[in-house]
């Protein structure tokens, strides 16, 4: 085996050992492929805690559910890869039937590529040398590999034309012109700065306009009477901005892109990105937390797409992930402490949320009391708190406890890897991350 079959050996099926949390001591390490066959369960205490796990049967179900909404909207996938940067995962997106990956780094992007994705978006704006040189040395080692990043300003123009001139043997970057919303993130802020932008780009040798994009997350309600008036005032624009460039012959390809979508109010904004132009459009929605979805954040606002969509109780998108840890010890009445912390779950959002219990030496998990509640959390530490009225169903020293989570990208990139668990936690695989 030559080095760089080995070095792809190690990415695609990387050795797992007790050098990454969550791996038990006690067992050797194993290839990622040969996890499945140890025979561990997580509650039979086969493996160290806290530990962060994959559900297979959700994971299954939200792939295959995402990808039938947009057969039926008719457009196509292109998920967000930093909400898990795992290969596995990535691939398990690209054979469900994703058009491509979007990434937010040329760093990010690198892994996508290694996975296997031959279509990428930077839904973000590129401006450092080092970054178009990726971008260009990508190109040039996959004969086949699509590169599409973002603009929004002159001023990043001009830095890839000096980049450009610099380089005169790479080839034009396919661009997509960003629209933006006042007081939020990146995006032009005008039509009229759109346009002028537009104009520039289609007059510049370094760039070919292929598209236009936004991001509608940032004011995303969960209520579906505003949400749907801002989706639709943020998508007029990007359509009066894609008539103009196609009726000005602005964009330099064969097909259209438009993309939208966040994991939030995708459903307002997916019926938006074929717009009616000269030359054909793909709609490119970008959801990346619908891959694990949540027990939070995400579970509000998806409950929300559901009655838009019609959707029966339990037939949407379900969460996938959750972090279990043990009860390590019961200082006063109405609080315990679990062994876990900011280290291994995400926060940024909201706390987590105990879901399960089971016993020390219980195979299957209980339901908890309405009352558990995470308060607050240290580095490797969470305060968990009940209501008087609930003593008697109290948590012990030893037990485990399960925790939904809000926000699976800031889990993810807590953990090296993930064990893929099937109803009764039995492992029956593994995913690596690549933050």
């Amino acid at each position: 085996m030559t080095m760089t079959d080995t070095a792809t050996k190690d990415f695609q099926d990387p050795l797992l050992g007790s050098n990454f949390k969550g791996y038990p001591r006690t067992q050797p390490p194993r290839r990622r492929s040969e996890i499945g066959a140890a025979g561990w369960n997580v509650l039979a205490g086969d493996l160290p805690l806290p530990l962060a796990i994959l559900k297979r049967e959700a994971l299954e179900h939200n792939l295959a559910w995402m990808q039938a909404r947009v057969r039926e909207w008719g457009i196509d996938l292109a998920p967000h890869g930093k909400t898990t940067m795992s290969p596995q995962l990535f691939r398990r997106q690209l054979d469900a039937g994703a058009w491509g990956l979007t990434f937010a780094t040329v760093t990010q992007l690198a892994v996508g590529v290694a996975a296997g994705a031959r279509r990428a978006l930077i839904a973000n704006q590129v401006v450092s040398d080092e970054d178009l040189a990726g971008i260009q040395m990508l190109l040039r080692a996959h004969a086949d590999l699509r590169i599409v990043f973002l603009v929004d300003s002159l001023a990043q123009l001009a830095l890839i034309e000096d980049w450009s001139a610099r380089h005169p043997a790479s080839v034009p970057f396919d661009v997509m012109i960003e629209i933006g919303v006042e007081g939020a993130r990146t995006g032009c802020r005008t039509h009229d700065e759109a346009i002028a932008l537009a104009t520039r780009l289609r007059a510049s040798k370094a760039v070919k306009l292929v598209g236009i994009e936004t991001y509608e997350g940032q004011g995303a309600t969960g209520a579906s009477e505003p949400d749907t008036a801002y989706a639709n005032t943020l998508m007029d624009r990007v359509e009066a901005v894609a008539r103009h460039c196609d009726t000005n012959k602005l964009f330099e390809t064969d097909e259209v892109l438009v993309s939208a979508g966040g994991s939030a109010i995708f459903d307002l904004v997916a019926g938006r990105l074929k717009p009616a132009l000269g030359a054909p459009v793909r709609g490119l929605l970008r959801s990346g937390c619908y891959v694990t979805h949540d027990h939070g954040f995400y579970k509000r606002m998806v409950n929300a797409v559901d009655q838009r969509l019609g959707c029966d109780c339990g037939e949407g998108l379900t969460p996938a992930m959750e972090v279990w840890a043990t009860v390590q010890s019961r200082p006063e009445p109405g609080l315990a402490i679990l062994a876990v912390g900011k280290r291994d779950i995400s926060f940024d959002l909201s706390m987590p949320m105990p879901i399960a219990r089971a016993a020390r030496g219980a195979l299957q998990p209980q339901a908890v009391p309405a009352g558990w509640k995470i308060t607050a959390l240290n580095d490797q530490h969470a305060y968990l708190r009940w209501d008087a009225s609930e003593e008697a169903q109290a948590p012990v020293v030893g037990e485990r406890v399960g925790l939904g989570i809000s926000h699976p990208c800031t889990t993810f990139d807590k953990w090296h890897w993930m064990p893929v668990v099937e109803q009764d936690y039995r492992v029956s695989d593994a995913v690596a991350m690549h933050f």
